[in-house]
């Protein structure tokens, strides 16, 4: 289960927190929404849950805090948006990458494909599924690591109807296996249908926690659903007949040959349709939209049109429901308020029309406030029930005082449920009770003893002030469990890799030939197509490319955790990341040589191929330069966060650090590092087994030259800035 305790964003500029001591509980086996308006802070909130936003509060997932879950995937799975990943790469190769960063068996992914319904489109890439089919994966990524939580926000937002059942009868599936579900959606007809308690926002405050049942009975109308080709002549006779009996009664146009009869019943909309002899073809009751036909569009608001001459008031074409009050009707009460023709968001102590835009980021002036200033007293809530003659029970709220409210979550009290516990926070101590916010305050105000909030309110001093909920830290990504494995999948499974590399050849052995035709340049500088007037080769220029990659697809399109953003500087990663971009630079530096050699022998003959005397002295330097530019990408792209510094850190070492390098060592206080292989050499004296010192010499006198010096610089400086920034980001 999901233990929610005082979460509570930090403060905005001139604004109040969008999420203030936000407490509530999703109970296992069971699916709960958590409902508010657009800007309510339900996705503030679940960020908080989720630790990757900054505030206080705590939340318990099974008992524990996510940050003390050694593999948090498996516990929680998450879904924030859409699904994030390169475009080119595809849903089944996706799916296995994520399997290595969880450390699942890669037939997992096959699994999740099946359950979710994408067997067939396992090889369409990620850029050209559509919003159903994006959602689709969303929920696999979720299920992959086989989650006991899910946390998904708006996860039905711009679905078809059908798309829509079926996702919600997967979270309905999962909770009846034993597992929690918590999603967040702003149709309050779809938390009434679809789940088993809601729990409501309202401007970052929570104000309501009920099950579904008692939330559609206190929070949505009752109606009755009307299908008649004469439904205009219907509604007229409705109205009438109100107005005669002084009755509250509502007649909702919604387009066609439909009406909804809101404070009315089956019986008496029947009789006055038979009295009339007009045709019926539907009649039922039914609880807001939630009947046959419902579905996310049906609560859009529509246009509303002033009633014509002879039209009666209370039949609007095309409009806002009109309520039909007695003349008798007090003018305080719900019902006597005509509604304005303007587009006013309505508080949830008024009745929630099924019809109309559900809104809570401004209270309306005929409303009561749901909870009152420090400095004030708590008045008693009015009785928002319909109230008129012969429509029981056809308010949305009830009286805070009565049966059938429901409670909130318990005040938050000096015991400090946030310590840390099994599985359920600890009782709270028997001290004089002390409100910690204004949420709870008014939780006491809507509880059956609302008088038990005054003397609270009154003993409130600094003194009897609770200690605030600890901290919440940002929880950096996770890193993969299988790093190796993860950035394996990750290079294969697109094609940027293998077209670098093509176009690298490509360039490579057109500049091969140009030179040799041009004439003037070494042997070894024709075969690795290094011109002397470009500061490196392109094999060079694309192992950097390659490396920088490594990093610079993981921040633009970030697959180890939802909505981060970032990767984690872990030492496992970033080894496996330089182990993939070094076979690829040393591949791509063989394969530029022998490409290069094998265009020299067809177009000029054998003389332009023949290989160098110092071969394997050449072959190192060759290697090392394409490695460590490789290399260098990489780092560079960890420590900036872009492909475009990684791959600007590789070209700024031979047009920058060389000459820094160079100036340096020929300056007149510095000696000169010339024969420091031949003085290693004589220091150690013994022989290395199978020639080893001619290895040896052969790296020194790469790092002994200026191009190596700066790149084995460089190298150093970007590791120590990886790792320092590593480390901050794990301590802070």
């Amino acid at each position: 289960m999901i233990e929610a305790f005082g979460l509570t964003s930090n403060a905005r500029k001139e604004l109040p927190p969008a999420a203030d001591d936000v407490s509530f509980e999703a109970p296992a086996g069971r699916v709960t929404a958590l409902l508010g308006a657009p800007g309510a802070g339900k996705t503030t909130v679940l960020r908080l849950m989720l630790e990757l936003q900054q505030g206080r509060g705590i939340t318990y997932f099974r008992g524990r805090p996510l940050h003390r879950i050694a593999h948090p995937s498996r516990e929680v799975g998450v879904l924030l948006g859409d699904v994030p990943g390169h475009p080119a790469r595809t849903v089944r190769g996706h799916l296995r990458m994520l399997c290595a960063a969880a450390g699942v068996p890669v037939g997992r992914a096959d699994e999740v494909l099946e359950a979710v319904g994408l067997v067939s489109l396992r090889e369409e890439r990620l850029g050209t599924l559509s919003r159903g089919m994006d959602r689709r994966l969303g929920l696999a990524c979720v299920l992959l690591a086989d989650p006991h939580t899910l946390v998904l926000d708006a996860p039905t937002e711009g679905l078809s109807v059908r798309e829509g059942n079926w996702l919600h009868g997967m979270l309905r599936a999962h909770a009846a296996q034993g597992g929690t579900v918590l999603f967040t959606t702003a149709d309050p007809k779809e938390a009434a249908r679809t789940a088993d308690r809601v729990v409501t926002l309202e401007q970052g405050r929570l104000v309501a926690d009920q099950e579904a049942a008692e939330f559609a009975r206190t929070r949505l109308r009752p109606r009755v659903a009307v299908r008649s080709p004469h439904a205009a002549r219907l509604a007229a006779l409705l109205a009438k007949q109100a107005r005669t009996a002084q009755r509250s009664v509502e007649v909702v146009r919604e387009g066609g040959n439909r009406l909804s009869v809101y404070g009315s019943t089956c019986a008496d909309v029947g009789e006055t349709a038979f009295r009339h002899g007009i045709l019926v073809h539907q009649l039922a009751d039914e609880i807001g939209d939630m009947g046959p036909g419902a579905g996310p569009g049906a609560g859009a608001a529509p246009e509303v049109r002033e009633p014509t001459a002879g039209e009666p008031a209370a039949v609007a074409t095309e409009a806002r429901p009109i309520l039909d009050a007695p003349p008798h009707a007090d003018p305080q009460g719900p019902v006597a308020d005509e509604p304005s023709t303007t587009d006013e968001p309505s508080t949830i102590d008024q009745p929630w029309v099924s019809d109309q835009p559900w809104a809570l980021d401004e209270p309306s002036p005929s409303s009561q406030p749901l909870v009152t200033p420090e400095d004030e007293e708590p008045t008693a809530a009015p009785d928002d029930n319909s109230g008129a003659p012969g429509a029981p029970d056809q308010g949305c709220d009830a009286d805070p005082s009565q049966e059938d409210t429901a409670p909130l979550p318990p005040v938050v009290t000096d015991s400090e449920p946030w310590a840390p516990k099994p599985s359920a926070p600890e009782p709270p101590a028997p001290e004089p009770p002390a409100v910690t916010s204004d949420h709870q305050s008014a939780s006491d105000h809507q509880s059956a003893h609302p008088a038990s909030a005054h003397p609270t309110r009154a003993a409130r001093t600094l003194d009897t002030l609770p200690p605030l909920p600890p901290p919440i830290s940002v929880r950096p990504a996770p890193s993969p469990l299988r790093p190796l494995r993860y950035e394996i999948r990750r290079v294969t499974g697109i094609g940027t890799g293998f077209l670098t590399g093509a176009v690298v050849l490509v360039v490579s052995a057109v500049t091969a030939v140009v030179l040799a035709r041009i004439g003037h340049t070494p042997q070894p500088r024709l075969l690795a197509a290094w011109p002397q007037e470009l500061p490196l080769p392109p094999a060079a220029l694309g192992a950097g490319l390659l490396g920088a990659l490594a990093f610079g697809d993981e921040f633009r399109h970030p697959a180890l955790a939802a909505d981060r953003g970032t990767v984690p500087r872990r030492l496992g990663l970033l080894v496996a990341k330089l182990i993939v971009s070094s076979a690829t630079a040393l591949a791509l530096a063989v394969l530029t040589v022998g490409c290069d050699a094998e265009v020299l022998y067809l177009v000029y003959g054998r003389e332009l191929a023949q290989v160098p005397a110092d071969w394997l002295s050449l072959s190192a330097s060759w290697i090392g330069l394409v490695v460590g530019c490789a290399w260098a990408g990489v780092l560079a792209a960890g420590v900036f966060r872009s492909t475009s510094a990684g791959l600007a850190a590789v070209a700024a070492v031979p047009l920058l650090v060389v000459p820094v390098v160079h100036q340096l060592l020929n300056g007149p206080s510095v000696r000169t590092a010339a024969g420091l292989p031949m003085r290693l050499r004589e220091a150690v004296m013994p022989r290395w087994p199978f020639g080893g010192e001619r290895y040896l010499e052969a790296v020194l006198r790469v790092i002994s030259q200026p191009v190596g010096g700066a790149l084995t610089l460089s190298l150093a400086t970007l590791l120590c800035a990886y790792l320092v920034t590593g480390l901050r980001s794990r301590f802070r």
